[in-house]
């Protein structure tokens, strides 16, 4: 019995050191110390002292350790390494990592993440957003954008230029704005409120582009010419890095430059024929300047001796002979310029390389580095921003519409995808404002931009089908008034670019992360790799004992925090929110301990194993989720009118990385881990669920009902109460029901008789006769009648204004007319089908 105890004892030290990260040398005198105790109240065989000393002495004296431990390891580890290509090592050598290496760590510092500065937009970035961004919205008339013209029109696009929306990324010594990463999410979700089109259309000269290449690579030359001209718009920008057989998989484009002498502008100059052959590329229809993505070879050595270069950038003007741009892609109804370019044996000089000749071969390191940063912009803002007006646009029609005599709204039905809405409505708007935060910080957190790239656009989609499925009829209807229509069109489109959305999830996002962000993969790769051997073996040795402390102190806190649900660990608020740091902390601990069984038993298999790596990556990602959610909780001031869109947030996203966990260990690839896995990681079963019927209930009500809770929902969205806004014209229709509605109920109750909320105008005149009402409160009912029958009426049009050609319709219409007039009305006469006669 003494004995038992005695191990029990032994367990529960070696636990609780693990659990708290203690060192080695921590772990070696407390091990000791707990022997000599049990020593001292029963018998310890001198063996055992023997074999502790002859584990613990070597272990602790590095020089030892190094030599007849760490060493061998290394050699093995060095033949069982994953190969990697030179696009994989330069992608996750791009970027910085941040917030998301402490949710790798399995004890996120929250200190950390609430020490991070709220943001705030600048006087000058605030003027712009309410005055020009508001004008563009004012100027946009998207069915218009979308159905008359498959462009912006011209007086907007002239707009856009001079206004400096195209420059917002460009430092002000050029002409540009030099807008905060912020101000271009918060201007991007405006202009989604308006038009997707024009959103697109300004957020790709701000994202991955020709400015964002050259401020950071281009020679000097090639800023201080090409800058100040992309600043007022005389240029136009695109970048064609995709190819039709290289989408997702950028590194295998085919299109290439080979480096030979030629003759540009009259003068044999050094240089580059170019051929390629580009799809899909934003802008190319309209842009005057071309960024261009090619793998360069040197066939006879005039660079040097390398005969691959490797991926290259160039900026090619589109007037250039032998520059073809092709005609126009048509991407599900949203217009926005997008269409092909190619070109062959195109010769320009090597200055057209960005950066100039000696960043001939660093274009992918150019790639990755900067999409890092564009990536977390531009579609996580158009996504939240959509999302966004979608919860008011939503919120007020599900108040407005009746069925059977009561607001759509209050059935239970609607109330679930409402609730949906205007949780990710907040969620959204967390996590694009915390990865902008990150940006202006100067991080380029690649891990993070993928994953709100993925999730945001991803989430955006789904709410575009609430929205569709709750407006119904109103929604499938095309017109001015509808809001909902396009957005549902528009999503598959932000779910493909910038990487498709399944290959981010798969191969992404953990690939990048299981690397990157844990704090001891990436450094024992790197010492394997170094040719100094004593160099190497140290650092190894320093990771791998490093490793293996933290693999054990995760398997414990994972273990322990199981059976609690995280109860006990840190939170840095003792309110409603400190389950929620709770709950984290534990699924922190399953994600670093579940990478480490992954990584040990699949090895380079791993990265094959594309849904092993995907429930990896989705518990990261709903972490981040979490934390930007918290985040912005904390930096609204504790809003206690907020905490139901945060507990809806919270309890989604964090159901989700449990469920993650519980189908990773359902479906390990090696069945006996995977069930041995589950009793360490849910030894108490999965215990976290999905919003309730009642939260969904509360937070589908905040959305029909103005208030402040509301407003900050919808911060800086195009709400202004005009022709050509539905969602606008909606908020003041939604304004005035609630007006009249007592008015309404008031006068029902004096006749005893229960009326539709219908034909407000009759009833107003009917009860001023009776005077029941005064002429003001039949004025309210009137103009409330006017904005109910404008938000559930639909838009209805002339044959010849929905066709393409509209002479053919014209002349369609003409002749059935004449038949109709003339008192033809027989169908005519089936033609005859043609005889088929056997060869």
């Amino acid at each position: 019995m003494a004995t038992t105890i005695s191990l029990l004892a032994l367990v529960a030290i070696f636990g609780t050191l693990s659990y708290q990260r203690a060192s080695l040398a921590a772990f070696t005198g407390a091990f000791f110390v707990a022997l000599a105790a049990v020593s001292y109240f029963g018998d310890v065989p001198l063996a055992i002292w023997i074999i502790t000393a002859v584990i613990a002495i070597p272990l602790n004296i590095t020089s030892i350790r190094q030599g007849y431990l760490t060493a061998p390891i290394l050699k093995g580890f060095r033949k069982i390494m994953p190969e990697m290509s030179q696009t994989e090592t330069e992608a996750l050598e791009a970027g910085t990592t941040w917030w998301d290496a402490d949710l790798f760590s399995g004890k996120p510092n929250w200190e950390k993440l609430h020490n991070v500065p709220a943001p705030a937009l600048t006087a000058e970035e605030r003027a712009f957003l309410d005055g020009p961004v508001e004008e563009a919205c004012r100027m946009a008339d998207e069915f218009d954008i979308t159905h008359n013209r498959a462009d912006l029109p011209p007086e907007l696009w002239e707009f856009l230029k001079t206004k400096g929306f195209f420059a917002m990324i460009i430092k002000k010594k050029y002409g540009g704005l030099e807008f905060s990463a912020l101000a271009q999410s918060m201007v991007l979700q405006k202009l989604t409120g308006s038009s997707a089109v024009m959103a697109s259309t300004v957020g790709v000269p701000n994202s991955l582009g020709p400015g964002e290449l050259l401020q950071h690579y281009g020679t000097k030359e090639q800023q201080d010419y090409y800058l100040p001209r992309l600043a007022v718009g005389e240029e136009i920008p695109c970048f064609a890095l995709t190819s039709p057989e290289a989408g997702s998989d950028a590194g295998a484009i085919p299109d290439f430059g080979i480096v030979c002498k030629g003759e540009f502008e009259g003068k044999e100059v050094l240089g580059m024929k170019l051929t390629w052959n580009k799809r899909y590329i934003t802008l190319a229809p309209v842009a005057t300047v071309l960024g261009l993505a090619i793998k360069l070879r040197d066939p006879d050595g005039l660079l040097g001796d390398k005969e691959d270069i490797g991926i290259t950038c160039a900026l090619i003007p589109t007037d250039i002979p032998g520059v073809e741009t092709g005609r126009r892609h048509f991407p599900l109804n949203l217009p926005f310029q997008n269409g092909p370019t190619k070109g062959n044996e195109v010769f320009v000089p090597l200055d057209y390389i960005i950066g100039g000749p000696e960043m001939a071969g660093q274009g992918w390191r150019m790639l990755v580095e900067c999409l890092s940063v564009g990536r977390g912009i531009t579609l996580p803002s158009c996504s939240a921003g959509a999302v966004k007006l979608a919860a008011l646009g939503m919120g007020s029609y599900t108040a407005i519409r009746r069925q059977f005599k009561v607001a759509i709204g209050k059935m239970e039905g609607i109330e679930e995808p409402l609730a949906r809405i205007g949780g990710n409505a907040y969620l959204m708007g967390a996590a694009s404002t915390l990865t902008t935060s990150a940006i202006d910080l100067g991080e380029k957190p690649s891990v993070i931009t993928a994953i709100v790239k993925m999730h945001l656009t991803d989430r955006a989609q789904k709410c575009a089908i609430d929205a569709m499925d709750i407006s119904g009829g109103k929604g499938i209807c095309l017109g001015p008034n509808n809001m909902a229509g396009r957005g549902y069109q528009a999503a598959p489109v932000a779910i493909t670019v910038e990487g498709a959305n399944i290959l981010t999830r798969n191969l992404i996002i953990y690939g990048q992360g299981a690397i990157r962000c844990h704090p001891f993969v990436l450094p024992e790769l790197t010492a394997a790799a170094l040719e100094d051997h004593k160099k190497g073996l140290q650092d190894f040795d320093a990771a791998l004992f490093g490793h293996i402390g933290f693999a054990m102190s995760n398997f414990f806190r994972s273990f322990v925090m199981g059976v609690t649900n995280g109860k006990g660990s840190a939170a840095p608020f003792k309110d409603e929110t400190a389950q929620y740091y709770q709950q984290m902390n534990r699924l922190s601990a399953n994600l670093a301990f579940l990478s480490d069984v992954a990584m040990g038993v699949l090895g380079g298999d791993l990265k094959r194993k594309e849904r092993v790596s995907a429930r990896l990556g989705d518990i990261l990602s709903q972490l981040y989720l979490s934390s930007a959610t918290l985040k912005r909780f904390e930096d609204e001031g504790r809003q206690k009118a907020d905490l139901p869109l945060v507990h809806w947030a919270l309890q989604d996203s964090l159901f989700k990385a449990e469920q993650a966990i519980d189908e990773l260990l359902r479906n390990f690839p090696v069945r006996v881990v995977g069930i041995a896995l589950r009793a360490m990681v849910l030894p108490a079963g999965t215990r976290l669920s999905r919003p309730t019927d009642k939260l969904d209930h509360v937070v589908a009500g905040l959305l029909q009902v103005p208030s402040d809770t509301r407003s900050r929902l919808a911060t800086d969205m195009y709400l202004t109460e005009e022709e050509g806004n539905p969602v606008g014209l909606q908020e003041k229709a939604l304004r005035d029901v609630i007006v009249a509605e007592p008015i309404f109920i008031r006068v029902c109750k004096e006749n005893g008789a229960k009326q539709a909320f219908i034909y407000l105008d009759k009833f107003a005149d009917i009860a001023l006769a009776n005077k029941q009402i005064t002429a003001d409160e039949a004025e309210l009912l009137k103009v409330a009648e006017v904005g109910r029958l404008r938000t559930i009426n639909v838009d209805d049009f002339d044959p010849e204004v929905l066709a393409a050609d509209k002479s053919l319709v014209n002349q369609l219409n003409g002749d059935w007319r004449a038949r109709a007039q003339a008192g033809v009305t027989q169908k005519a006469a089936p033609k005859k089908k043609k005889a088929v006669t056997a060869a």
